[in-house]
């Protein structure tokens, strides 16, 4: 009986020994992987191999090691190189594909308060009425009060067919209860709706919105914007807010609008070896084209912008943009999990490094007090008369 019981003890001796190695492994990984690609040798001037062995006695579960590598990539002081658990990783995988399953609202925490950023076009939460600065009091009966965004979306999201109650105050109207059905939210990275009913475009003028370049089907959706538009003489392209997305989409949008051989973008890695990006093929569009940026534009967007300022081919309005002058890699690790690496630093074709710096506007054009209480699109209002300017001087052919 001794024996069976001391062989069943080695058993899962032996077992919880394999997991915990599984699990070492996972973040020894995650160490090799910023030791060989990371964009500073120096990892924030520190000795990497301290890290390696570190947290080995005491990486027993999958949590475990996950803080162990969320401790040891803070230490590179790089906000855009981060760990994602499995749940985390599927997210970003599914936003890359250009879909999730939600109610389709855009949240985020100002002063304290969970607020609606904007509704998606026709989603449950657009079809719903809930509309822009809609303050989120409860999800499903609980508070928000100090709720993160993360936790916030993970209520919010689930099963398609399921129903999130939320607790909803609206600016000078009764609290309400909105019941949104879930479903499979197909991301549109392209609109052409104007920000605001009260604005109206030279109709010569051709807007189009691009929110994120994260979606694969993103400059697919922009191009047939373009065919929709068919004989418009300009473009205002809006990348205002735009948080960037994949490098390989700023890449494609620019070939939109460049000449074969121009220069989109070059890379610099950790060696120093510097790669640069050109246009391979012949341009779809040579209409006049005015871009709108901001200071929540930033990597894909100030990478196309930063090529069409550089190569005189757009006119640039608004403020200065974000300042992401970084290149992430993102890499699938065991488990589901995954880890986004900074692996480069980009160059607009001028040479400008960009980063923490910003692309300046030709023209800035800032909101007064009074221009946002009266929905008053400034910045557009200036793109319009700037482009229906820069039509009129085109020859005629």
């Amino acid at each position: 009986m001794k024996k069976v019981i001391v062989a069943i003890a080695l058993f899962i001796a032996v077992s919880i020994t394999a997991e915990a190695s599984q699990q070492t492994m996972l973040y020894d990984q995650v160490w090799k992987l910023i030791n060989a690609k990371y964009v500073d040798p120096s990892n924030n001037h520190q000795n990497w191999y301290k890290w390696r062995k570190r947290y080995d006695s005491q990486i027993k579960t999958d949590e475990d090691a996950y803080i162990a590598i969320d401790t040891m990539l803070a230490s590179l002081n790089d906000p855009y190189t981060k760990f994602l658990d499995p749940k985390e990783f599927k997210e970003e995988t599914s936003s890359i594909k250009g879909s999730l399953k939600g109610i389709g609202v855009q949240i985020g925490v100002k002063d304290g308060k969970l607020l609606i950023i904007a509704p998606m076009e026709d989603t449950p939460g657009e079809k719903a009425g809930l509309k822009a600065e809609d303050e989120i009091l409860e999800i499903n009966g609980q508070s928000t009060k100090g709720m993160t965004v993360d936790k916030a979306a993970e209520l919010i999201r689930g099963e398609e067919g399921t129903i999130v109650k939320l607790l909803i105050k609206r600016k000078n109207e009764e609290n309400k209860v909105y019941s949104v059905p879930r479903a499979k939210i197909e991301i549109k990275a392209v609109s052409t709706k104007l920000p605001f009913e009260n604005i109206k475009l030279d109709p010569r003028v051709g807007y189009i919105r691009l929110s994120s370049f994260i979606s694969q089907n993103a400059i697919e959706e922009f191009k047939n914007a373009m065919t929709g538009y068919g004989n418009k003489k300009g473009y205002i392209i809006d990348l205002r807010s735009n948080p960037g997305g994949l490098l390989t989409n700023a890449l494609l949008l620019s070939e939109l609008f460049l000449t074969k051989g121009s220069v989109i973008v070059s890379t610099v890695d950790r060696e120093n070896y510097k790669d640069t990006a050109r246009v391979q093929k012949q341009y779809l569009c040579d209409k006049p084209i005015v871009i709108l940026i901001n200071g929540g534009s930033a990597s894909a967007s100030e990478i196309f912008s930063g090529a069409m300022k550089d190569n005189n081919r757009a006119l640039i309005v608004g403020e200065k943009s974000f300042g992401k002058g970084l290149v992430q890699e993102i890499n699938k690790l065991p488990g589901g999990s995954g880890c986004n690496i900074t692996i480069q630093k980009y160059l607009t074709p001028s040479g400008t490094d960009i980063h923490k710096k910003g692309i300046k506007p030709d023209v800035t054009v800032t909101f007064s007090e009074d221009d946002i209480k009266s929905k008053r699109d400034v910045q557009l209002i200036k793109a319009n008369e700037l482009l229906v300017r820069m039509i009129s001087y085109q020859p005629k052919s």
